[in-house]
């Protein structure tokens, strides 16, 4: 279990908290690997990159194919540790637990390029005090449409990938997968947790759109 919150203390600044964009994922809808998919002349790993790194210290990616066209976005690339079958997005953190070298950890997926700008401000205020060891994201997101106000959707939904994460959750993390637990959120909430709930005025639901197919990507273009 993750050491007590009392043991914990929150990030003072951006330096203290290394960000993981995750494209280790297989992208079956998406029939190529997404991290590499072209949105606007870059790859949706890259615009990720660009969104994070104001708001992080180190930063890092994860994938597991085509780690040479990775690594050319000029940031480490850590790969899962060897599994019999994919272990989903928890592999990406677990590697990025054990690799980053300040206590915290910001994950976020390759395939939403425009998550806001003062994500991880929120997700450090979402702690709490005392600091919790997680926090996630509640979000508004598109319909099928591409366009819900938060005022015409329910919700907000949980969106667990997008994760602040304390170093000393790493073994429970790592034992949860032994035991063939996948589920982001099931892992999540065994741990005290907080939320960020993104439901400002100026917060847009296409803020957390994701990209999983063809016809999402040519939307959010």
């Amino acid at each position: 279990m993750a050491v007590p919150s009392a043991d914990i203390q929150a990030p003072i600044g951006p330096e203290h908290i290394t960000g993981l964009v995750l494209a280790g994922g297989q992208g079956q809808r998406m029939g190529q690997e997404k991290g590499l998919v072209q949105l606007q002349g870059q790859a949706l790993a890259w615009h990720a990159l660009q969104r994070l790194r104001p708001q992080v210290g180190p930063l890092a990616l994860n994938a597991n194919r085509h780690l040479d066209r990775y690594q050319a976005l000029g940031v480490p690339v850590w790969t899962d540790a060897p599994a019999e079958e994919p272990q989903g997005p928890l592999a990406g953190m677990l590697s990025g637990l054990r690799h980053c070298t300040t206590d915290w950890l910001l994950t976020v997926p390759c395939d939403v390029p425009n998550f806001p700008p003062d994500l991880a401000q929120r997700l450090v205020q979402a702690l709490g005090t005392p600091p919790k060891a997680l926090a996630t994201v509640r979000a508004f997101t598109p319909d099928d449409n591409g366009g819900a106000t938060p005022q015409g959707r329910p919700g907000p939904w949980r969106q667990p990938v997008f994760c602040l994460l304390h170093r000393s959750l790493a073994d429970d993390l790592a034992l949860w997968l032994q035991e063939g637990e996948r589920k982001v959120g099931a892992w999540l909430s065994r741990h005290p947790l907080g939320e960020a709930v993104f439901d400002r005025p100026e917060d847009q639901p296409t803020d957390f759109a994701n990209v999983n197919t063809p016809a999402e990507l040519a939307r959010l273009a």
